[in-house]
């Protein structure tokens, strides 16, 4: 019997998962630290949620081991589910119930006096800012509201470790950024988080180590700085003058530098992989030959849109050709 290592929280080995003839889950191998964010970060389809099910023992593994504080998450499944929580991508909340009046059910369910789950109800609903709604039905929250509420209910007994599967989708920035708080808070308290989310951005901000996942595999694991770091040494960042000018912009990039460029959300900007500051200089002087005018431009480290596009060969966003492994994803959830 392999004796578990007291400083990890989750040390899963080959979990595999099919559903009919599509593996939503490849051989992936992970290890989390206690009391860190750990980001599982992949498009759709690319098997997050069908790994976090099985390490919270809603699935059970085809293949492969796994153990979740200390605990074999098949054969002592009642011992995970006790020390962990597991907020989906769906709030789990009773629209018909108040704010309030869920918390209280939910404490009194998992075995909490009546006074102490009304106390931790209202502590929940201050901490969240969710106490002015606390008497409104939660079918007449906002989204943001109901994630919140929906985080709470997980914490009513504050878990050792809290599976999130994106917990920010659909939230505008105001609502992310509250929801990315509440994550830190927790794990400034000693909860271990395993994140997974599509947002390269909140795995940034969050996670002290991220996997990479993608077709069910895990294709890249480290820092968010050593992912940045295995694209190479810099990213040309620019911004046009004119946006008309992006895809001259592009093609003259990409034949300078041999390298695809990523173009970002701002209509006026884009960025290429760069070797150094030499090259990143004969590409802008391409720029200023072909008439192309910019607005600025920056030399830094590539973001983790530019790791997820140079490891997998595409944006990390829905692939066409993941369509079934998604299938999958969701007869899962």
């Amino acid at each position: 019997m392999v004796t578990p290592d007291p400083t990890l929280a989750i040390e899963a080995s080959g979990l595999v998962k099919a559903f009919g003839p599509t593996r939503a889950v490849d051989g992936v191998d992970l290890a989390v630290s206690s009391g860190t964010v750990y980001g599982v970060l992949g498009p759709n389809g690319a098997g997050k949620t069908t790994t976090i099910r099985m390490l919270a023992t809603l699935l059970r593994p085809d293949a492969g081991s796994a153990r979740v504080l200390g605990h074999d998450v098949v054969d002592e499944a009642d011992a995970v589910r006790a020390l962990v929580s597991l907020t989906g991508q769906l709030a789990s909340v009773d629209e018909d119930l108040t704010g309030r009046e869920n918390l209280v059910l939910i404490g009194r369910l998992l075995g909490v006096r009546r006074a102490k789950a009304k106390a931790r109800a209202t502590e929940l609903l201050e901490a969240f800012g969710l106490i002015e709604a606390a008497g409104r039905q939660v079918k007449n929250y906002s989204g943001g509201m109901r994630r919140r509420l929906d985080i709470a209910a997980s914490i009513v007994v504050t878990p050792r470790l809290m599976f999130l599967d994106e917990p920010t989708t659909g939230l505008d920035p105001r609502s992310r950024n509250q929801v990315w708080e509440i994550v830190r808070t927790l794990v400034a308290g000693g909860t271990t988080v395993l994140l997974c989310t599509q947002y390269l951005d909140e795995a940034d901000q969050l996670a002290g180590r991220i996997a990479v996942i993608d077709r069910g595999r895990v294709i890249a694991e480290g820092t968010p700085a050593e992912l940045k770091a295995s694209v190479g040494q810099g990213a040309l960042h620019v911004r046009l003058l004119d946006p008309e000018q992006r895809a001259d912009a592009e093609r003259t990039l990409s034949r300078t530098l041999d390298a695809a460029p990523h173009v970002d959300a701002d209509p006026a900007a884009l960025s290429a992989p760069v070797a150094g500051a030499e090259q990143a200089s004969e590409a802008l002087a391409e720029l200023s030959r072909a008439g192309i005018a910019l607005a600025n431009f920056s030399l830094g480290q590539p973001s983790l849109d530019e790791v997820f596009l140079s490891l997998t060969g595409h944006p990390a966003e829905e692939p066409a050709s993941d369509l079934a492994s998604a299938a999958a994803e969701e007869q899962a959830a």
